[in-house]
């Protein structure tokens, strides 16, 4: 399987928090599909990798989209893989992995440009920079190699122990990053890389996010309006 884009979608029972995305990440709402369940986050240049999606009940989530050439062809490697199909519409197909984490397959559109990092009015730069796939440790090894050989990318350890990470290289506009968690459901959640985290940080406030915790010189966790978990990360947010 060759993954040829990726996209994060932000999962939101209403529409409360996309006026924050979109401020969030200097990006355009398109017109709504599906009878406005689906949008994309439209950047000023390059190719779109962020959507929303209106789940009317649950929690305020995220999940991935592995955009492919042959989406049939993709899934049943996926299964052989150790995913397990929750839904089959042919075009589109809904996945869980061994941990339980969700993501689509779905075909690709010719999307090859990343977008760029916006500059903001403080001087920072930042952009939408990675998901970060929140496993349980248990399953934490095991969901590594599934994803290493889903992707086709290889694992790199971070300098943290509980991080890993898979890119896909420089033209992959998001990278996956692993996290070990102690306790707690499996999920995904978004991270923005920034060149001045407390800047950063202080303009998502000012637009309307909670900060929940501090990780001086490396990240701050947040929560957006609708009370979704996301990180600011001192990543570099040049293209490489």
């Amino acid at each position: 399987m060759r993954i040829r884009w990726i996209t994060g979608f932000l999962d939101t029972p209403s529409r409360v928090a996309e006026p924050f995305w979109l401020a969030v990440t200097g990006t355009t709402l398109s017109a709504r599909r599906d009878g406005g369940v689906f949008a994309t986050l439209v950047p000023a240049a390059g190719d779109a990798c962020l959507r929303v999606q209106v789940t009317g009940a649950g929690r305020p989530g995220a999940h991935l989209d592995l955009h492919v050439d042959q989406v049939p062809a993709a899934a049943s490697e996926a299964v052989r893989f150790g995913a397990t199909v929750v839904v089959d519409t042919a075009d589109l197909v809904v996945l869980r992995s061994p941990a339980g984490i969700a993501f689509c397959l779905v075909p690709w559109h010719g999307e090859a440009v990343r977008p760029a990092p916006v500059t903001w009015a403080g001087g920072q730069s930042s952009t939408v920079d990675q998901l970060s796939l929140d496993i349980p440790g248990r399953a934490y090894e095991g969901e590594v190699a599934f994803w290493a050989s889903l992707t086709g990318w290889a694992p790199v350890r971070s300098d943290h122990p509980e991080f890993g990470f898979l890119s896909g290289g420089p033209a992959m506009p998001l990278r996956l990053l692993l996290q070990r968690l102690g306790d707690g459901a499996p999920g995904v959640h978004l991270d923005l890389a920034c060149d001045g985290v407390d800047l950063e940080v202080d303009r998502h406030v000012a637009l309307g996010a909670t900060v929940v915790r501090r990780v001086a010189g490396e990240w701050t966790t947040l929560r957006d309006p609708a009370g979704r978990e996301y990180c600011v990360t001192g990543r570099p947010p040049v293209l490489s």
